[in-house]
């Protein structure tokens, strides 16, 4: 029986590229977790003191369908809430019916599934403090060296939000800031697969924001790239 607990270790480990010792003994995994929660929350506290601009590019089969401009601040709940900065839409210009009916059905399609994604999406990022906890508390967090990094370290977590997902939250040692977030999820179907980069910049005296985000739905090849800037103090 420990011999096969062992071996389930290894294999976890390998899938992960952590030492399978290092995930299930790790005597530090507790802090480094608590560093992560702190984090978490220190930044959500000063994000609320700000304001940016959000641009949102949607692009399918690597064509670039939309791009929106948005003012942003966090409500009261702790929300994003958003001001278009884009000017109405200019009417199209004159076309048949059946054309006009086929576009918009088209248009429609790739936009709901973009709000799906975006949806799905805004459950791990920013990552919760509590859902941190209950995901090391389940066993489900190990911890490892960042390859080529030596001044950060990872959190690899699965089962975050669906079984089966994994978040990989890369951590400045010194700082205790997230650098970057990659995420492995799916929509309604595992094979409907969603993977997500997420980096991170610090603003001198005030919260470390995401300055980029790309979100890719495999099956569909729709992307939805995020910059966030101009951040100011409200």
């Amino acid at each position: 029986m420990k011999i096969r607990a062992l071996l389930t270790c290894c294999i976890l480990g390998l899938a992960t590229g952590i030492s399978p010792y290092l995930a299930a003994q790790n005597p530090d995994m507790q802090q480094k977790v608590a560093e992560a929660k702190e984090a978490m929350a220190r930044n959500k506290q000063l994000l609320a003191q700000y304001t940016w601009v959000e641009q949102v590019t949607i692009s399918l089969k690597g064509e670039q369908k939309k791009q929106e401009h948005f003012q942003v601040r966090l409500g009261p709940d702790g929300k994003q809430q958003k001001q278009s900065l884009d000017p109405p839409p200019t009417p199209p210009e004159h076309e048949g019916r059946l054309k006009k009916h086929v576009i918009e059905k088209k248009t429609e399609e790739y936009q709901d599934y973009a709000e799906q994604m975006k949806a799905l999406i805004q459950q791990y990022v920013p990552p919760d403090k509590d859902r941190l906890q209950q995901s090391y508390q389940a066993g489900n967090v190990m911890v490892g060296s960042q390859p080529g990094a030596p001044g950060q370290y990872r959190l690899v977590i699965s089962n975050y939000i669906k079984q089966g997902d994994n978040m990989t939250l890369v951590m400045d040692k010194t700082q205790k800031d997230l650098v970057s977030i990659t995420i492995a999820s799916y929509m309604d179907d595992p094979k409907d697969a969603v993977n997500v980069s997420v980096q991170f910049t610090g603003i001198p005296g005030g919260p470390n924001h995401v300055s980029a985000e790309t979100i890719n739905g495999v099956s569909k090849e729709l992307t939805i790239a995020i910059q966030n800037s101009n951040y100011q103090h409200l």
